[in-house]
């Protein structure tokens, strides 16, 4: 059985939780078309087991789902989503693989989606195929690039769907990789729309995860956020992300215990680090596996920063 990864449950939970809105702010044509009132199925398992040998890459998110369209017929039609992490070369041909074995599996038609997480401006892969004696097969699937939103912040910081704040989060995550202090500026303005907007508790707590995730900040400037966000519920009344200590992966604890709390996160962190690492490179050498051991948090966190988006593990640790 997989085990859960830290590295991409909460892009996964939220797309899980809100999949009617992420569909409507990314591929709103599609969302159109889908009978939402008829309900959604996801098939996680399913998507495992038909495209287990076909690994061709590393990505955020890997989904598959059943819904309904509009035309007024009974049948179901799948959705295949993938949300990837970084520009690679075979990433079309995944989808074009995925899309045939998903037909092959169910006989109902697959629409394969992506979003492009990457950093690369220019790669933009939308289709794959092939012509050969006569005979042509092609697959061509709606891509959106998350870059494209760059120029439209402000309308980001006004749109009430829940995915134009993790589009902004992802934004100014990138943004801000060489500056804390922006980065700092940033997650707080976001924190404050979460509780502007009027939402219930569980989608606050839900998309602040989200954007905590993505938005690391050094220990100081943590406590600092704490603060900030202690101060603003008691304010609004509204015990929400502080109310569920295990969202963190570090707690609030007394002077007397900092060192055995300093002690525990490295652990946590560097646990999370290999998992991540391993998932994305796989085994670690052991030359790796005592680094991770014997580095300190602001080590640990760096890297895990860099993980997110490197090609490769020697680009991870490079100095």
């Amino acid at each position: 059985m997989d085990t859960p990864d830290d590295y991409d449950s909460p892009w996964k939970d939220a797309v899980e939780r809100y999949f009617p809105e992420f569909i409507a702010f990314y591929f709103p044509h599609a969302s159109q078309q889908i009978n939402w009132a008829r309900g959604h199925e996801f098939l996680d398992q399913e998507l495992r087991a038909v495209v287990q040998d076909a690994e061709l890459g590393k990505r955020f998110v890997d989904k598959l789902a059943k819904v309904a369209l509009q035309d007024g017929s009974e049948r179901w039609v799948y959705v295949h989503l993938e949300v990837q992490s970084s520009a690679q070369a075979e990433f079309a041909e995944r989808m074009f693989v995925y899309n045939y074995r998903l037909y092959d599996r169910y006989r109902q038609p697959v629409a394969s989606l992506a979003v492009l997480a990457d950093t690369t401006a220019n790669w933009r892969p939308n289709h794959f195929g092939f012509a050969v004696l006569g005979c042509e097969h092609e697959l061509r699937f709606p891509a959106v690039k998350l870059l494209d939103y760059a120029a439209d912040q402000d309308q980001l910081y006004h749109n009430p769907n829940p995915f134009a704040l993790v589009t902004l989060a992802h934004l100014l995550t990138q943004a801000t990789r060489q500056d804390m202090n922006a980065r700092f500026a940033a997650k707080w303005k976001l924190v404050q729309l979460l509780y502007q907007r009027g939402w219930d508790k569980q989608r606050v707590i839900d998309l602040f995860s989200v954007m905590d995730w993505m938005m690391r900040l050094p220990e100081q400037l943590k406590r600092s956020l704490w603060h900030n966000i202690e101060v603003l519920e008691e304010q609004e009344k509204m015990r929400y992300v502080t109310s569920v200590e295990q969202l963190y992966s570090e707690k609030w604890m007394q002077q007397g215990l900092l060192q055995g709390r300093l002690e525990g996160e490295q652990t946590g962190e560097a646990k999370a680090l290999r998992r991540l690492l391993q998932k994305r490179f796989g085994p670690l050498p052991e030359d790796r596996l005592a680094r991770l051991q014997t580095a300190s948090v602001d080590e640990l966190e760096h890297w895990l920063d860099r993980a997110l988006d490197a090609d490769s593990l020697a680009e991870v640790f490079s100095q």
